[in-house]
């Protein structure tokens, strides 16, 4: 018998799937505080939640039967998943069950801000009769710009074509192929500026996302463009926003979600007559909240049953003896992914791995698909991991290669090599080995050869080979307060030179700014690994 924990409110639907399986117990306790559900924990081997359980370290040290825990949506912002991890607990999601929700909100946004549905009807309700003061825009005709064609932003553009209008999109992890085939013309971030008449957001929040509409931007954009958000709160940077409208320049916006929920009640965004907004109910119809209940009731079951995987976000589909075999080669595939994202960032049309040596002996698919897992997580607004990423990738018309060698010719003798192949035909490589401790190691970084830890907090920089550049780095970092843990330091067959400095702390765009301003720099990037 396995017993079935649900510590939030859930979908009778949902409810039903477990009360009918034969071999499972439920216990519904809906609004369990980290306390109650952790003691409520200790007998269960399975935890189903939504957004209001905190799955903490604590609730989750609590439950020694606990096998996996589901969370009915996309987010795993509730769910401790590091320490889901180290006690073997397999974390779920269900990534598309809210996307056709999410993405019908972000049209009603849409279609209230060109016809100003939301102010005339406030001002009807006290009792004035403005017609001339709301007139409107027709949609159809228009350019529709959407930033992220995942899921949501498929459905939005595809729903969009139905009204007649133009979609052009940014992705930088899809081919211009697959968009052509979705009915989308894929271009430059800086064409959405110039040519969109309405710009619709659909990324995750990243360090490249983060404020991707700026003061610097707002002028670029089409006079009278409408804004929707209906991703993660600070995509846009909500005061440039606020300043276009005041100026004119940005004709709406509409949020559902924002940097600070709920917002001030003085906010100046909200209350700007032509801003519209939601309580962050993307994902809020019955329809979404059955659809994700019954999706997560059935994976876990799934898996106490069957041991079937899906939709997890930290655990790979392994026998236990391979993968405790291949865990350390996984790590670094995947680190290599990370690092190639964050220094190159690339559209990628080929993801190649090769492995060298005993890299290769075991797990060769899995290890492949870690480092695209790698690689794409820092473009996506969900957990990506092994299991999914193949197919992610082939969804974005990403090919995705495996390759096998022997030790002949290799620097080191087990070794992985990730190479990246943009749009263009320009590759984009960067190998790894392990150490003497079993941690992954940068041994190659397009020319430049190295042997530099991978993990945490990393500043790379590349410059010329000339006396004095380490030391003004050591003193740079020193002033800014940021303690180095390890430099690594490496040259290409040109003469440049390259260090890798391991930081406790994370290198701020001050720190940057400082580095870049010296003649001998010729690229300083700060990456989280």
């Amino acid at each position: 018998m396995f017993n079935v924990l649900v510590s939030d409110s859930m979908s009778e639907e949902g409810l039903e799937v477990l009360k009918n399986r034969e071999g499972v117990v439920l216990d519904y306790r809906p609004g369990l505080g980290e306390a109650e559900l952790a003691e409520a924990v200790k007998t269960a081997d399975a935890l189903l939640v939504r957004s209001g359980s905190k799955v903490t370290a604590r609730v989750i040290e609590s439950g020694d039967r606990l096998k996996v825990i589901g969370r009915a949506g996309i987010g795993v912002d509730n769910v401790d998943v590091p320490a889901a991890s180290k006690r073997g607990i397999v974390v779920m999601n269900t990534p598309t069950g809210n996307s056709v929700t999410t993405a019908e909100h972000s049209l009603s946004l849409m279609m209230s801000l060109a016809r100003h549905i939301p102010q005339a009807t406030s001002t009807m309700k006290a009792g004035k009769w403005e017609k001339k003061k709301y007139e409107g825009m027709e949609l159809a005709g228009k350019t529709l710009g959407v930033l992220g064609l995942g899921t949501i932003g498929r459905i939005v553009a595809d729903r969009a074509a139905g009204l007649c209008m133009k979609v052009i999109g940014f992705d930088p992890v899809m081919s211009q192929e697959r968009a052509a085939a979705l009915g989308i013309e894929l271009v430059a971030l800086e064409h959405i500026w110039s040519r969109a008449d309405i710009i619709t957001v659909h990324t995750p929040l990243t360090p490249q996302t983060t404020g991707i509409i700026n003061d610097a931007v707002v002028p670029k954009l089409k006079k009278g463009v409408l804004l929707i958000n209906c991703a993660r709160g600070g995509i846009y940077d909500e005061g440039a926003v606020l300043r276009g409208l005041e100026s004119g320049h940005i004709g709406g916006a509409a949020f559902d979600v924002f940097v600070q929920e709920p917002p001030a009640k003085d906010s100046p965004l909200v209350l700007h007559e032509r801003v519209i907004c939601t309580p962050h109910l993307g994902a809020s119809t019955a329809e979404a909240q059955v659809r994700v209940a019954v999706q997560v009731a059935e994976q876990v079951v799934d898996y106490l049953e069957k041991g079937e995987i899906k939709n997890a976000v930290n655990v790979p589909s392994l026998s236990g003896d391979i993968a405790q075999k291949i865990a350390p080669y996984r790590t670094l595939a995947e680190q290599l992914g990370r690092f190639l994202a964050q220094t190159e960032s690339v559209a990628p049309k080929t993801i190649e791995l090769e492995c060298i040596g005993e890299a290769g002996e075991h797990g060769l698919e899995v290890l492949t698909a870690a480092a695209v897992a790698g690689y794409l997580q820092q473009f996506l607004d969900f957990t990506l991991n092994a299991v999914a990423a193949p197919h992610v990738a082939r969804d974005r018309g990403i090919t995705v290669r495996q390759l096998k060698s022997s030790q002949s010719g290799a620097r080191f003798a087990s070794q992985v090599v990730l190479r990246v192949t943009d749009e263009n035909g320009t590759e984009h490589v960067a190998a790894g080995a392990l150490g003497s401790d079993g941690s992954p190691r940068l041994v190659r970084w397009g020319d430049f050869d190295i042997e530099a830890k991978l993990g945490g907090s990393t500043l790379v920089v590349s410059s010329v080979d000339t006396p004095g550049v380490i030391g003004f780095l050591g003193t740079l970092l020193g002033q800014h307060r940021i303690n180095v843990a390890a430099v690594h330091l490496g040259k290409s067959s040109a003469g440049q030179a390259l260090s890798v400095w391991n930081l406790d702390d994370k290198a701020s765009e001050a720190v940057l700014t400082d580095v870049r301003a010296s003649i001998n720099v010729r690229q300083a990037i700060a990456i989280e690994l």
